[in-house]
């Protein structure tokens, strides 16, 4: 049986879940998500429980029973705390801008990037640190990989667009004419 799934997912205080046939959406201080729900698949709430449920045993319905408990426990967690995603740009003359739905950065092109963020996205910029935030956890994540692949960190300089947790592996540069020819 599946131990994530076997898990009880506690609700907590200002989070409604409602449940139409084949879909869950869950409500909270921070916004509103909904998922779809496969069949064979039950979603139980208790006072301020929530459990995850599967038909039977079947391969399929085991493979989908931790997976289904993953993501509710991800739009819980959204839509009460929110999810956080943070970038570092490195280089020189690199730097990034909020303006209202749109972020634009400098990133060592001949024209500034507009980046126009997804409804749900909020962005932050405090010198070369982006933190996106959301109640949607594929969501921000989507947009953070979307935001780093505008200019990926090289491995020469470190210079580009990189997660705050992200470690570069750099290379040396060229050796030059350092060898003796003779």
């Amino acid at each position: 049986m599946s131990r994530i799934g076997r898990k009880i997912l506690p609700m907590p205080k200002g989070v409604t879940l409602s449940q139409k046939p084949g879909s869950v959406s869950v409500k909270g201080p921070k916004g509103e998500l909904s998922k779809s729900v496969p069949a064979g698949i039950t979603i139980k709430t208790e006072a301020d429980k929530i459990q995850v449920l599967r038909a039977d045993d079947s391969r399929e319905n085991r493979s989908k029973h931790g997976l289904v408990r993953a993501h509710l426990a991800n739009m819980v967690k959204g839509v009460t705390d929110g999810w956080t995603r943070e970038l570092e740009i490195n280089g020189v003359g690199y730097r990034a801008e909020v303006t209202g739905d749109a972020m634009t950065m400098a990133l060592g092109y001949s024209h500034p990037i507009v980046f126009k963020l997804p409804k749900g996205v909020s962005a932050k910029v405090e010198k070369n640190r982006i933190m996106l935030t959301s109640a949607d956890r594929d969501l921000v994540g989507q947009t953070a990989a979307k935001v780093r692949e505008l200019r990926p960190p090289e491995p020469y300089k470190g210079k580009g667009v990189k997660y705050m947790e992200e470690v570069i592996k750099r290379k040396v540069g060229k050796a030059g004419a350092t060898s003796s020819s003779g």
